[in-house]
């Protein structure tokens, strides 16, 4: 799997990258998307696709490694850790995107858009990253 494809960030969205790196790991590994046992692309790899400085890889890597859902594994890198396998339900994983979804619903408000305005933005940007 790819690292752009697996990994955006957005320099301007007061996040640190790091803490992006590390919830899009986390989002990957819930939804089943990086299963167990996969291996994480290299922190020079990701630096490099993504323009960060290695050390912010790094740092996500050893702060996800951390809290037990990735392993280092001797001469091959970060993989999926078996423990890591815990699915979050789906009601779980609607609570994770409703802030990022209020964010979007006020802003919309204060644009005056319309639901289907904002439903016609947001159904081919689901569609580009594979839900049918």
């Amino acid at each position: 799997m790819a690292a752009t494809f697996l990994f955006q960030i957005h320099p301007t969205s007061g996040v640190p990258i790091y803490r992006q790196l590390m919830e899009q790991v986390q989002s990957h590994v819930h939804a089943g998307r990086l299963p167990v046992g996969e291996m994480l692309p290299s922190v020079r790899q990701i630096a490099e696709e993504l323009q960060v400085n290695p050390m912010t890889v790094s740092k996500a890597y050893s702060l996800l490694e951390r809290d037990g859902l990735i392993e280092r594994v001797r001469g091959q890198g970060m993989r999926v850790k078996a423990a890591a396998r815990a699915m979050l339900p789906v009601k779980d994983r609607r609570q994770i995107i409703l802030p990022l979804l209020e964010q979007v619903a006020a802003k919309a408000f204060q644009l005056g858009l319309t639901r289907e305005q904002v439903l016609a933005a947001l159904t081919p940007l689901l569609k580009e990253r594979g839900d049918d």
